[in-house]
């Protein structure tokens, strides 16, 4: 599917400056004709990307509007100013408020209307802690901003879309807490976001088993009969169209991709397995549930390569692509 056009821009945020964010959206400007990439603009401080990439022009905007007037010509950027100067690889905790403060400014865009959509750069938790970030991370902090109280992660690239129902927890914790609820929950949310902002009108959704062979009958678990199954026949009864559990070995082959949409997974591995697997530079890491469109790159900060010239801009780039399909597909871009 194409990128198409945008009427509004995308917003990408700064991320830990530290790490390779900068980097990698310099790089995505750069290759903006050859990629066919939608209009963007960076909220970042302008200083420190023109250290970074000096043969590139940076024109600081007030307004996402006139990010559309300089795309071409100069990489827009909403400016914001980093009180201590940056060390590649070595981040400082005093940037942490700059680093909020571009996801704050991202999010306020967007629930105006003034953007299509925001990107996130990696940020580094451990970090933001130290300069008082009191969330559990990334997700959790954009879901208060947009006031929602759950989300789902889906990881995407061209060819899979997956969506773990447990995410970060052991495999023992995983089985232990999966349950009925959640996975109506979770199922819901990406049925109501494949039709909002994927423009699907009836998303198919093919759920995975537990346990080897979805439970061989009982034989090699009970969950799949006790818990995934039960669930699946209310979403049902809702309209949802949804088929399993599927034995998760046998879901992923080209020939059973194209009978779903999107793979509901019950543990984070047997979701992000796949999609690194078919591309592993392309994964995007996109959140559901919040009322406006965020896509990530599916990496960190990448401390290690900072500075060297060596980080890659696959999943940036594949990130924005997305983004804007996204708002095309959903309206927001006009």
């Amino acid at each position: 599917m194409p990128t198409g056009p945008t009427e509004r821009p995308l917003l990408i945020t700064m991320g830990e400056p530290a790490g390779i964010g900068g980097e990698i959206a310099l790089t995505a400007w750069q290759s903006r004709q050859a990629k066919d990439l939608a209009p963007f603009a960076l909220i970042d401080d302008p200083d420190r990307l023109s250290a970074i990439a000096p043969e590139v022009p940076i024109q600081p905007i007030d307004t996402p509007a006139q990010a559309m007037e300089t795309f071409q010509t100069a990489l827009p950027v909403l400016p914001l100013s980093l009180p201590v100067p940056v060390r590649p690889g070595q981040p400082d905790p005093r940037n942490g408020v700059a680093v909020l403060q571009s996801i704050e400014t991202a999010v306020r865009l967007c629930r105006s209307g003034e953007a299509a959509a925001m990107v996130t750069n990696p940020i580094h938790k451990g970090i933001l802690y130290q300069a008082g970030f009191r969330h559990p991370g990334h997700t959790e902090y954009l879901a208060e901003l947009g006031q929602v109280d759950r989300t789902v992660m889906m990881l995407a690239n061209d060819r899979l879309r997956a969506v773990p129902v447990t995410v970060h927890v052991s495999l023992r914790q995983a089985a232990a807490t999966l349950d009925r609820d959640t996975i109506i929950d979770t199922c819901r949310i990406v049925h109501r976001d494949l039709i909002r902002w994927f423009g699907l009108a009836a998303p198919r959704l093919a759920v995975a088993g537990l346990n080897p062979h979805a439970g061989e009958g009982g034989a090699l678990g009970t969950e799949e009969e006790s818990v995934i199954r039960p669930a699946l026949d209310i979403l049902r009864q809702e309209g949802v169209n949804v088929v399993g559990p599927l034995p998760g070995d046998t879901m992923f082959h080209e020939e059973a991709r194209d009978r779903y949409d999107v793979a509901i997974c019950m543990y984070h591995d047997q979701a992000l397995i796949p999609v690194k697997t078919l591309d592993f530079h392309g994964g995007v890491n996109v959140t559901l549930g919040l009322p406006f469109i965020r896509t990530s790159p599916d990496h960190g900060t990448a401390f290690d390569l900072a500075g060297t010239g060596k980080a890659r801009p696959d999943s940036l780039i594949a990130a924005i692509r997305m983004a804007a399909r996204m708002a095309a597909a959903s309206g927001q871009t006009s």
